[in-house]
């Protein structure tokens, strides 16, 4: 028998089985391995499984009346990949497409369109597996499968052996194709695939694939499948006076359980006695709940009875659960609270749970993440006994959720920025006279020289205390900036890998917005820069202008130095003293071409006459409230932004090697002598890029040459 089949210039000849047993081939429509009866053009190799190649080339399906699948022999798509709209693999062989977008691998159309044309002959063969007998050498995989007809987690329920090649609940085989419900009466709803991504009615959120319940007429009204068998009437234990009625949330109404008002757009409501539930807070509870974090099983306590958790110290109302051997009261969801915790603010080590806060001497008990309230030492909470680090049960899961860890362990080594030339002992330390730093190609010597001329290359403040130098070419950096370790963890930001110490570039902050030079710590996956100054701000910083430490935390204020507006400062609450970042990391001396002296930041202006509240340097009024830089020699004022000016954290002398000049250039900003720019024409009165070239006069703003982007 032969078949002209469309997707081959050949014919194809029918075999009842494989001459070959040895020969492994697989189906060109559906890429399974051919082993029964099948279609074969033996000269090309070309295979086709008897159920696919008898698939027919365009079909009705029940689940999506609204047009027909033609079969084709790939995807129609120009670009990307086309995932299957049942069991969201990526479709590389055969296809059935719909104009709207709809796709299906050939035997994921054949075979949900056995379920929905009712074919029980189909699935009687396939074995049938309950979840909570069959526990043991199951898969791995399957614990994070889904059901691809409901998208809930497969082994809710029993399903089907995955020897059938699908993840299905049995239920779901058997859901009736047609329903009509209360909250759409005016036209029944059809079982139908869920091309249009609509969120469902009743929970609000959308699902990506599988089966929905949808009304034919253009309402978009949609039910995921488990809402759609919702009751929208029930009698529940905790309200035994009235029935509760599935609606709309009263936003300003908590669940009775959870005493969560987030949540479900739909609850049980009584609106007499203004009580509510989630509808996950209404389902039966079980009755015990062991769990690994702690020795003893906790028993349900249905009583209406008001109770402080003792594992999160918060109130609760319902549904309680008891360990009568620990004398514990604790919500549902805090029985499985993780025993400890990594913390992006305490990136020491991890943070405990415990449910006795107060046998331990904690120094401060206000949680060191929201800063706002005190955590209850009489109920339980995270700690650090190393550190007296402690934080609410909510504030550190909050935190943990939101950095999300890379689980991944850097080989310290690795992080060493140095190696060491030269060392000496002073007292019981060793310190290291001479080292040859990774930024650098020469050897560094340690030195006590100060002077107000010098800079570090690292962080680009003056240096005053210990550095490291090279006697060749005028690089410096502080003893502290060149022990940094060549990837670091940063706290505030929201990838959580190890960011590199990047060298040898111009970048903008992304926390100050000042360009720079200098060192700074590079965040790969966004390609986020944060120069030395921001990226090492603590948590819980100390600052020169005020006596107490400043934490880091959600709080609306004003800031002291500058005035402006802050939703996330640091601040000293018993205070009320508040920063912004950029404030809070101004360097403590600045130095400007209109004064020989250095200027020295200063917090409060004790001069009471109105002639000295002037910035002079732009002749602008000054706020004697704010922070401002100060020249005592001179006598003489000036705002911040004037002080530092626009390229504060640029290192003069560096070579700049890039752009359409043929010899490398120099940053240089002229004090006296202010020649042309070559390529605007205008004085180049800022920071300029000059060619040392000797008879070459090239010089140029930065601002006209440096790369978009900036």
């Amino acid at each position: 028998m032969e078949l002209k089949h469309f997707s081959h210039k050949h014919p194809l000849v029918f075999f009842e089985e494989q001459s070959n047993e040895n020969e492994k081939v697989h189906c060109s429509a559906c890429a399974e391995m051919v082993s029964g009866p099948a279609f074969s053009c033996v000269k090309c190799g070309f295979h086709l499984h008897k159920q696919c190649a008898e698939a027919p080339s365009e079909m009705n399906h029940p689940y999506h009346r609204n047009h027909s699948f033609h079969l084709l022999r790939k995807h129609p798509y120009k670009r990307g990949s086309c995932p299957c709209d049942f069991c969201n693999q990526t479709c590389e062989n055969f296809v059935y497409h719909c104009s709207c977008k709809l796709d299906l691998h050939i035997k994921c159309a054949l075979f949900s369109c056995n379920i929905a044309q009712k074919r029980i002959a189909e699935f009687q063969h396939f074995a049938r597996v309950d979840p909570l007998i069959s526990a043991e050498n199951r898969p791995q995989k399957l614990e994070k499968a889904k059901c691809f007809a409901c998208w809930k987690p497969l082994l809710d329920s029993i399903y089907f052996s995955p020897d059938c090649g699908f993840h299905l609940h049995v239920k779901c085989v058997d859901l009736p194709s047609e329903i009509n419900h209360s909250f759409h009466q005016q036209h029944p709803l059809f079982l139908r695939f869920n091309n249009q991504r609509l969120s469902c009615h009743i929970c609000q959120k959308p699902q990506k694939r599988g089966f929905v319940y949808s009304c034919s007429s253009p309402c978009n009204f949609v039910l995921h499948i488990g809402c759609a068998t919702i009751p929208t009437k029930i009698d529940h234990l905790f309200h035994r006076k009235h029935p509760l009625i599935l609606q709309l949330k009263d936003e300003g109404l908590p669940c009775q359980v959870c005493l969560q008002t987030k949540g479900d757009a739909f609850v049980y409501c009584c609106l007499i006695c203004k009580f509510a539930l989630h509808i996950e807070c209404a389902s039966p509870l079980p009755p015990v709940i062991e769990d690994k974090s702690h020795p003893h099983p906790f028993i349900l306590f249905w009583r209406h009875v008001p109770f402080i958790c003792d594992a999160c110290g918060t109130p609760g109302n319902h549904a309680s659960y008891i360990c009568s051997t620990c004398g514990l009261i604790v919500h549902k969801k805090c029985i499985s609270l993780p025993l400890t915790l990594r913390q992006p603010k305490h990136y020491e080590g991890p943070i405990s749970h415990t449910y006795f806060l107060g046998k331990y001497e904690i120094e401060s008990w206000e949680c060191r993440i929201c800063h706002v309230q005190d955590v209850n030492s009489k109920h339980g909470g995270y700690y650090c006994s190393v550190c007296n680090y402690v934080a609410h049960v909510s504030c550190a899961i909050e935190d943990y959720n939101w950095y999300g860890f890379d689980e991944d362990v850097e080989d310290t080594s690795a992080l060493i920025p140095y190696s060491i030339i030269k060392e000496t002992k002073e007292g019981e330390n060793v310190v290291a006279t001479e080292i040859k730093h990774f930024s650098h190609d020469h050897n560094l010597v340690l030195s006590n020289d100060r002077s107000d001329d010098k800079y570090c290359d690292g962080c680009l403040l003056s240096i005053f205390t210990c550095y490291y130098g090279c006697s060749q070419c005028g690089f410096f950096l502080h003893k502290s900036c060149a022990e940094l370790p060549r990837k670091m963890h940063l706290w505030f930001h929201i990838h959580p890998k190890l960011h590199p110490l990047t060298v040898d570039r111009i970048f903008r902050c992304e926390i100050c917005n000042y360009e720079s030079n200098g060192f700074a710590y590079t965040c790969r996956e966004c390609n986020q820069h944060f120069c030395l100054r921001c990226a090492l701000v603590s948590d819980n910083p100390i600052c020169e202008g005020h006596e107490h430490r400043i934490p880091s935390y959600k709080y609306k204020a004003l800031c002291n130095a500058c005035g402006g507006s802050l939703s996330w400062p640091f601040r000293c609450k018993a205070c009320n003293f508040a920063l912004h970042r950029s404030c809070l990391t101004l360097p403590l001396t600045a130095r400007h071409k209109s004064d020989e002296h250095l200027y020295k930041l200063t917090y409060h202006d004790n001069k009471n006459y109105p002639e000295s509240n002037y910035c002079d340097i732009c002749e602008e009024e000054r706020n004697p409230t704010h922070w401002f830089y100060h020249c005592a020699i001179c006598d003489t004022s000036a705002h911040p932004k004037c002080a530092l000016g626009k390229y504060a954290f640029f290192k003069l002398g560096s070579i700049y090697t890039k752009g359409d000049h043929p010899h490398s250039l120099t940053f240089v900003e002229k004090d006296h002598h202010y020649p042309e720019c070559h390529r605007c024409g205008d004085r180049c009165l800022d920071l300029a890029l000059e060619c040392k070239t000797t008879g070459c006069s090239y010089i140029v703003h930065w601002e006209c040459i440096k790369p978009r982007g900036f």
